[in-house]
């Protein structure tokens, strides 16, 4: 029987992972082609053929997103996988509507057929929405299992956006490994919070031999998710964020639902800041989908190493790039903590940006007088860079994971905010863990029945 042609859309993370684990030596199909979008220059690179298997020799082109009905009729391909995430289920279901026009079927792929799974006990953090507090959630998480004695390893949604090949397998334990591997601003600001943990974190391409590698040094893993992503791995408890400041959109992005739907820990973060009716409907529309899961509620409390040097000046605010950009989010903890201890003035940075800064201006505008911490390559950290010394600010407010002076040269003075996961009331985090691991967790539809015993091992 011929192989069926597939294309996968991505934005060169699941749509690597789902074509490693289902795809590349399965002798039903032949990847034609992935498409490309979200991320800058993805598109007009190849796939190595190192990584694609025997099956490819040439490797696999990637293609921009807006080429697909080009390469549907051109590659004669009879099945489109969507694989990227942080998307309203209303787009999708448009690209779904442009496929099924241009004759072929329209796919996504679930847990049973790209969840692997580990050896070891795995913790999964994910998110409904980019910027729920993932990141915060998945630091307590470390924190505590440290605490009890285990050997934790985090392992991180993918990031390649450099060379493939070179990344396939990603290993950081030190900040001079952030240099070697030449990470982006948006990497540091995954992996280096949890190097100030003493923590290793692996990353890459190919999650298969991630694994592997990492259960050698681990007696648990924790999954640091990626955008509202599913995790990779299976997991033995499945802890999901939800951000009051955006209610509703835990139902209406994907693959975020899912995350909700799946959830054995359920988080609703930034109480403190939220509304309180912004609060009640994300309670309420979580119970609805999700009443067996234990819920938390949550704050983010904001640290400025030198809240003086804010209080009647005019401040540049850096933000979290992803946050702003398809998180959609208009403000993040750079411009709380700006309000919060006195800045005469929010600057607008929008007039003195230049090259793809300005140019993620111009793509999102919803973004208003903060500065989105873009940095997938070189080029675009330069501009960064040049923008923030360009707009006329006494002080820059850094709202970034990471502190933007290790790679940036800044012309004026700076201080940084950062941000933990503190619970409200009971139960706590450590509290809902613990129960979890004493009771077993149920296992679900896909799983292959060895939850509880890895479980019990931890306990």
């Amino acid at each position: 029987m011929p192989r069926k042609r597939v294309i996968i859309m991505g934005a060169a993370g699941r749509d690597f992972h789902n074509f490693n684990v289902f795809f590349r030596d399965n002798d039903d199909y032949e990847v034609v082609g992935f498409t490309a979008t979200q991320i800058p220059d993805i598109e007009g690179r190849i796939y190595p053929a190192d990584l694609a298997g025997p099956a490819y020799p040439e490797g696999i082109h990637i293609y921009d997103e807006a080429d697909l009905p080009r390469l549907i009729r051109e590659k004669k391909a009879e099945q489109v996988v969507f694989a990227y995430s942080d998307v309203p289920h209303e787009y999708v279901m448009h690209r779904g509507s442009l496929v099924l026009a241009n004759g072929a079927d329209f796919t996504l792929m679930g847990p049973r057929h790209t969840m692997l799974e580990s050896r070891k006990p795995v913790v999964a953090i994910t998110a409904v929405r980019t910027g729920s507090g993932k990141s915060q959630t998945t630091r307590k998480v470390t924190d505590i299992l440290k605490e009890k004695g285990h050997q934790v390893v985090v392992v991180r949604h993918p990031m390649p956006y450099g060379d493939l090949l070179r990344q396939t397998l990603q290993r950081f334990a030190a900040y001079e490994d952030l240099d070697r591997h030449r990470c982006t601003i948006e990497e540091r600001e995954e992996y280096e919070p949890h190097l100030e943990r003493g923590m290793v974190v692996y990353a890459g391409v190919d999650y298969e031999r991630i694994l592997r590698e990492a259960e050698k040094e681990a007696d648990i893993i924790v999954w640091d998710g990626g955008n509202n992503d599913l995790p990779f791995y299976r997991a033995d408890v499945h802890i999901v964020v939800l951000d009051p400041h955006r209610p509703g959109h835990e139902l209406r992005y994907h693959p975020g639902e899912t995350n909700l739907r799946m959830a054995d820990i359920v988080i609703i973060n930034k109480v403190d800041t939220a509304r309180p009716e912004g609060v009640e409907k994300v309670r309420a529309t979580a119970l609805g989908v999700n009443p067996t899961a234990v819920y938390i509620e949550a704050a983010s409390p904001i640290f400025v190493d030198d809240p003086s040097a804010i209080r009647g000046k005019r401040v540049l605010v850096v933000e979290d790039g992803p946050t702003l950009t398809h998180g959609e989010m208009a403000y993040g903890a750079g411009v709380i903590a700006a309000k919060r201890f006195g800045a005469s003035e929010l600057v607008d940075p929008r007039p003195y940006a230049v090259g793809r800064i300005k140019a993620t201006y111009d793509k999102y505008r919803h973004i208003g007088t903060l500065l989105p911490a873009m940095g997938y390559g070189d080029e675009q950290i330069q501009d960064l860079e040049a923008t923030i010394n360009a707009t006329p600010a006494e002080v820059v407010v850094i709202a970034t994971p990471i502190d933007l002076r290790r790679i940036a040269r800044l012309a004026k003075p700076a201080v940084r905010v950062r941000y933990e996961l503190q619970e409200i009331g009971y139960p706590t985090l450590r509290e809902a863990l613990e129960e979890i691991l004493a009771e077993g967790r149920k296992e679900k539809p896909w799983s292959t029945g060895v939850a509880s015993e890895r479980l019990s091992q931890l306990h």
